[in-house]
């Protein structure tokens, strides 16, 4: 089975960390989505989930966050 990799377009390196967002607009409050991201893109789409009041929690890729 191939590891998950980066949620980062373009990117291939296999997932280290999860980022669990929602979109109020969209989304009821309780909704989550999750991207993952490769340590060298955390804090890029960490950044670009932020600014848009988007990011909810960010933690290790080990499965403990989960969509819902």
């Amino acid at each position: 089975m191939e590891p998950d990799v980066c949620s980062s377009k373009g990117c291939r390196a296999p997932a280290t960390w999860a980022l669990s967002w929602n979109n109020p607009k969209l989304h009821t409050s309780e909704r989550r989505k999750i991207w993952l991201a490769c340590d060298d893109h955390k804090d890029s789409l960490s950044a670009f989930l932020s600014a848009r009041g988007f990011l909810q929690e960010t933690g290790p890729h080990d499965g403990s966050l989960q969509p819902r």
